[in-house]
């Protein structure tokens, strides 16, 4: 079964807008993880524009004091002030991401062939007892980009779904991004990489993502899952995600 992850950049993003504690991330979690999620992903940034740096030592304190079980990642890019929160924080995942630190989002995978230093040396220094280490892939990597991921001594690649996700009035493209990632999973899980995929991932695309491409272990949402939520509520919405997923 694919567990699910809740992203709560877009709720820590809302709350922003005023100089108010509302709406809670913390509160949001508890939400999410009472309805089943298997975890929580943040992406902090160093402008603090969505999730600050306290509410990762606020999540960190709510997942080990009252939902040990649960999984906390953390996403961002290899810098020394993200190496020095990992060690504090020590989540159980870390997905690392190529992306400019001022970007809206992520957009594109690492180059794994071209980018073996970085991420050699950054992985080197974040891997510990228990521990994970993910990196964010292109779809279309193919076994030389995953064989490349796990040289470098990745545990497992996120593949980027925005693509897909993108494709949603488009069905003959939609079937080619599919295919491309479907491709690259096989690829990973072959030679002993785990998978997680994650962005732009919606109650309507999952079950076709999930029929097309087989074995992934997580997937990260929180975008869609949170518009979902303006309607629904966060604890439908993850029990409906959780629904799509074959939970």
């Amino acid at each position: 079964m694919t567990l699910l992850s809740v992203n709560l950049n877009a709720v820590a993003q809302l709350r922003n807008r005023r100089d108010l504690p509302w709406p809670s991330v913390v509160g949001i979690a508890r939400v999410v993880l009472d309805a089943g999620a298997s975890g929580i992903t943040i992406h902090p940034r160093p402008d603090e524009r969505h999730i600050r740096r306290t509410d990762v030592f606020d999540l960190a304190t709510l997942l080990r004091e009252e939902y040990p079980a649960a999984e906390f990642n953390i996403e961002g890019y290899p810098s020394d002030e993200f190496f020095a929160l990992i060690e504090q924080v020590n989540p159980h995942q870390v997905t690392l991401v190529p992306d400019d630190p001022t970007q809206a989002t992520s957009d594109h995978g690492w180059d794994f062939m071209g980018q073996v230093d970085v991420l050699h040396a950054a992985i080197g220094r974040l891997k510990a007892e228990g521990r994970r280490i993910s990196l964010f892939c292109d779809p279309d990597a193919g076994e030389p980009g995953v064989t490349a991921a796990k040289a470098v001594g990745a545990d497992r690649i996120e593949l980027y779904t925005g693509p897909y996700g993108g494709c949603y009035a488009d069905p003959k493209r939609a079937t080619e991004e599919l295919s491309a990632l479907a491709d690259t999973t096989r690829a990973a899980l072959t030679i002993g990489l785990g998978v997680n995929a994650g962005h732009d991932l919606t109650l309507a695309n999952l079950l076709p993502f999930q029929t097309a491409v087989a074995g992934v272990a997580e997937v990260s949402i929180g975008h869609g899952i949170t518009a979902d939520a303006l309607l629904i509520g966060f604890a439908e919405a993850v029990r409906q995600y959780r629904r799509a997923l074959g939970a």
